[in-house]
């Protein structure tokens, strides 16, 4: 395997873990049924957010290199139907989707990026296949994080540098030796 190529999976594991968190320590703050809550019928609650990206990580990681990503046996459109019952639930699916789609991502080797691979009969490196889900599913975390913020009740635990708090942690980053590091390793730390 080149430098780049596991300097690459390396940095996109971790960010994914990383994002993986972050929706996981949301969800965390919320009582069971505010993950149920939609204001409209236009929104979709936290659950039914968790069920598309699972319902996603499934279609595309399993049997990623043989396989078209877009799988005869998904049903997109049912991901969107909130009919989980309980914050168990919840976390059974999203656990579901995330284990399946980090076992493929650490199965990868060098020789797999430049592989074309097909979601929807369309052809992508599996490189690109992973840069569209590095956009997918923050976007979708990003979601959850933000209306998770919205349905807190008391006071909200920040996931990033807290507001006010900006200088204190610049000055903390900037007191210390450079070095190369993924930005993700204190950021994992930081949120366990």
């Amino acid at each position: 395997m080149s430098v780049a190529d596991k300097s690459y999976l390396e940095s996109v594991k971790k960010q994914f873990l990383y994002y993986k968190m972050l929706g996981e320590k949301a969800m965390d703050q919320l009582q069971p049924e505010q993950l149920f809550v939609a204001i409209n019928e236009d929104t979709n609650s936290i659950a039914t957010i968790v069920k598309h990206i699972s319902g996603n990580m499934l279609s595309r990681w399993t049997d990623f290199l043989t396989t078209d990503g877009e799988k005869e046996w998904r049903n997109r459109d049912a991901e969107f139907e909130n009919d989980l019952q309980s914050k168990e639930q919840v976390l059974e699916i999203w656990n579901k989707g995330w284990n399946v789609f980090l076992e493929t991502l650490n199965s990868l080797k060098s020789e797999h990026l430049s592989t074309i691979i097909y979601i929807r009969n369309e052809g992508h490196t599996v490189i690109e296949a992973i840069n569209r889900q590095l956009a997918h599913y923050p976007y979708h975390v990003g979601q959850i994080v933000f209306y998770a913020k919205q349905l807190k009740n008391s006071e909200w635990n920040s996931l990033s540098i807290p507001k006010n708090k900006s200088g204190n942690y610049n000055a903390e980053k900037f007191a210390k030796e450079k070095e190369i590091k993924n930005f993700t390793d204190d950021e994992l730390k930081r949120l366990k």
